[in-house]
């Protein structure tokens, strides 16, 4: 690919990523909030957000929505910087980290797509898989940087 500059990708790149982490830890603080307001019956704090786990569970939803384009996003940013600068991919750890990200959060979304009463090893699939994206967020942000570093001047 004979683009003149991907600058302005690394660009789009970094922003989806800060927007990335910040989904995370909104979808972290909502999911704790119906956690909270599905174990106890009384929480002051919870008038803020109308007191109803509805409202905050469609807000951890459309949260969740916005986390997985944004991912997706870097994903298609991914392969068509480094395939575009570099002719191929595989040049580093990083895809590798990637990769398993993605595969994380689409397990995440789907598992929540399944929480009910009925389906009882969607809700410990959907919060241990985001326990370990925690880990995924880090090692891909870390190996990011690793990358990044090479486009710089």
């Amino acid at each position: 690919m004979d683009l003149p500059s991907f600058v302005w990708l690394w660009k789009i790149a970094a922003w989806s990523m800060g927007l990335s982490l910040l989904a995370y830890l909104l979808l972290a603080v909502t999911g704790v909030l119906m956690f909270q307001m599905r174990t106890s019956r009384h929480l002051s704090f919870m008038s803020a957000f109308g007191g109803e786990n509805q409202k905050v569970r469609d807000l951890h939803f459309i949260i969740g929505c916005c986390m997985v384009s944004l991912v997706m996003l870097l994903l298609a940013i991914g392969i068509v910087g480094t395939f575009g600068h570099f002719g191929s991919l595989g040049h580093s750890s990083h895809l590798l980290a990637g990769l398993i990200v993605v595969a994380l959060v689409l397990v995440s979304a789907f598992s929540a797509t399944q929480i009910s009463a009925r389906k009882s090893w969607a809700r410990p699939l959907h919060i241990g898989t985001n326990i370990i994206l925690f880990i995924g967020f880090a090692w891909v942000s870390l190996t990011g940087w690793i990358v990044v570093q090479k486009y710089l001047p």
